[in-house]
């Protein structure tokens, strides 16, 4: 198996996932920005939003993904949307930049509050970074998965691939680092209740976004052998309501800076 990413899984509850990227761009005040990227855009539906939003801007989305830029580049329009294939540790734009969007990324990068501050010194007088990571790692979700990484049966693959309990900072943490950039700073958390329905629901979920890279360390019998065990301990930790739906919490962290004019 691989880890490349699968734009059809992860669209599976795209609604739900739409949603505090929504939230997130309420909250940025920048009348017509001329230049808006979004970095780690994945399939760039969300990205082509943002021409929606602000029809003056020309907005470029970058994500290292193959299998995800294929699928944005049904969203790409000329002179107003752009996808770019790139890593989002050392991308970097021709000029300033008006809105800088990071949406569900940067708890994959490691040591991110160094990139925060680089990108913030993109920003043109006035521009806005908005900045939205999940910050459930010590949800069952992932709890339940480390536990099986570094279990007796599987440790001698998977410890290294554990999902680690935390890869981002708590709300303060952003305030201090935006902050520090010279950026006037709006940070919030929410914790959606997430109504899914199916079976294993969360497994579902869970697919196309913390058990994707455990899974790329195995062969397909062990693939299925792991997610049995990791399916089984989801249902008790998160179980089926009466009326067959079955209901996932989801906190996610939410900060705005906004440089002076």
């Amino acid at each position: 198996m691989d880890a490349s990413w699968d734009p059809a899984t992860y669209l599976r509850f795209a609604g739900e996932r739409a949603r505090p990227f929504a939230d997130l761009l309420a909250r940025v005040d920048v009348p017509g920005p001329r230049a808006v990227v979004d970095l780690g855009c994945g399939e760039g539906a969300l990205t082509a939003s943002l021409a929606a939003r602000w029809p003056g801007a020309e907005v470029t989305g970058v994500d290292s993904s193959p299998e995800m830029l294929a699928a944005a580049a049904a969203h790409a329009v000329d002179g107003r949307v752009a996808f770019e294939r790139g890593d989002v540790r050392d991308w970097r734009p021709g000029g300033p930049v008006d809105v800088v969007v990071s949406n569900a990324v940067l708890h994959w990068v490691p040591g991110h509050a160094d990139l925060l501050a680089r990108w913030a010194g993109w920003l043109a007088p006035g521009g806005a970074l908005a900045v939205q990571v999940p910050g459930n790692h010590r949800a069952p979700t992932h709890r339940l998965l480390a536990d099986l990484c570094t279990s007796p049966r599987w440790a001698d693959r998977l410890a290294a691939a554990a999902p680690p309990p935390d890869p981002v900072l708590d709300p303060a943490g952003y305030l201090d680092v935006l902050t520090a950039a010279g950026l006037a700073a709006d940070v919030w958390e929410t914790t959606y209740l997430h109504v899914l329905r199916g079976p294993d629901p969360v497994l579902g979920w869970v697919r196309s976004t913390v058990l994707r890279p455990v899974l790329a360390h195995l062969d397909d019998a062990a693939a299925a052998e792991l997610t049995a065990a990791y399916a089984a301990a989801l249902r008790e930790a998160y179980p089926a309501r009466p009326d067959g739906t079955t209901v996932l919490p989801f906190r996610r962290v939410f900060a705005v800076g906004a440089a002076t004019t």
